[in-house]
């Protein structure tokens, strides 16, 4: 039996494959690891397989947002593992007077490891810019220095956030979402400069979005919305990408990451609000026209969440972040479980 590493401390368990006793499941072994908490503040993971090793990326900061000072200046922390278990920091990347947030990973064409990453600046407690950046290595070790992204001025913003890069067929895609303006699909060759690919749509505060490839190529958008009409939205396209076909989801999805399996269902992973009051880390297994059926409820408490999920072999792999037993200390962590959970 694996060890299965909880907030509550070491313990070795089997639980349900609905995260809660249920006589009518068949039970599975899950384990659940603390893979980083020395920081104050660690959150908003990413996780991929680069070169044969593992990478989870994450925001490390004083707070969610600020520290003592009222300054928001977080820093973006790269983890390293041969083996899924030992971890070791290989990238500690900060920006003086901007707040680097949400670093999502990704392999461009050319082998190389990406990071796009939120760069925030506040003034007065108050965001007044977002300054999107990215880096890339070519071996996991050394990363360039932070560039800027380059998105095209017939379309630029002083507030776009590309939250995460998905490469499909030699190009990648990326969701940019600025405040009033709704959110926008982007396509970049480099991971550098994005020119316009079409609006998507603009209900509600529609912002994190996950860009995915369903298997007849059409393309899959998860889009979170809050609030007022706080449900997300599943929205679907074929190439070019410029005719959608939208979904509501019957729940609201924080932080949504989601994997598409060979049988066009999906494994979605984001923050529950279902109790607004003790949010948690949820896995469900969604289909292509929106539906979502729960399907594993992480140990999480506190500010948490923000997935990142990663398929090894016959096992689901999610990093994410949880408050940990210090109050107000959010650490990292990263959970096994078997692919038949989403069966």
């Amino acid at each position: 039996m694996k060890r299965l590493i909880s907030l509550l401390g070491v313990v070795s368990l089997l639980v349900s494959c609905a995260g809660r006793p249920d006589p009518g499941v068949v039970r599975t072994e899950v384990s659940v690891r603390k893979i980083w908490d020395k920081g104050t503040h660690a959150a908003f993971t990413s996780l991929e397989k680069f070169q044969g090793k593992y990478y989870c990326s994450f925001r490390e900061g004083y707070s969610h947002v600020f520290d003592e000072q009222g300054n928001a200046e977080g820093h973006v922390r790269i983890l390293c593992s041969a083996d899924g278990e030992s971890w070791e920091s290989v990238a500690d990347i900060g920006m003086a007077g901007v707040d680097l947030r949400d670093p999502k990973l990704s392999i461009t064409p050319d082998g190389r490891l990406m990071v796009i990453i939120g760069g925030s600046v506040y003034r007065d407690r108050k965001l007044v810019e977002c300054r999107p950046q990215v880096c890339f290595s070519k071996d996991g070790k050394t990363f360039s220095p932070l560039e800027a992204v380059q998105v095209d001025p017939a379309v630029r913003s002083d507030f776009d956030w590309l939250w995460r890069v998905t490469w499909h067929e030699g190009v990648g895609y990326a969701v940019t979402y600025r405040r009033e303006e709704g959110v926008l699909l982007l396509k970049t060759l480099d991971g550098i400069h994005f020119d316009p690919v079409s609006l998507l749509k603009n209900e509600g505060f529609m912002n994190e979005s996950t860009v995915r490839f369903l298997p007849d190529g059409r393309m899959a958008v998860m889009v979170r919305r809050d609030p007022g009409t706080e449900t997300a939205l599943l929205a679907v396209a074929p190439a070019p990408f410029t005719q959608w076909t939208w979904h509501e989801m019957p729940l609201h999805v924080g932080g949504p990451d989601f994997l598409v399996r060979p049988d066009g269902s999906l494994i979605v992973g984001g923050r529950s609000q279902t109790n607004p009051s003790h949010c948690k880390t949820v896995l469900y297994k969604g289909t292509a026209d929106g539906g979502l059926d729960e399907r594993y409820v992480l140990p999480s408490d506190g500010d948490n969440s923000y997935p990142g999920l990663l398929v090894e072999g016959d096992e689901l792999w999610v990093s994410y972040y949880s408050t940990d037993k210090v109050p107000g200390k959010a650490a990292i962590f990263l959970a096994k479980l078997p692919l038949r959970v989403f069966d």
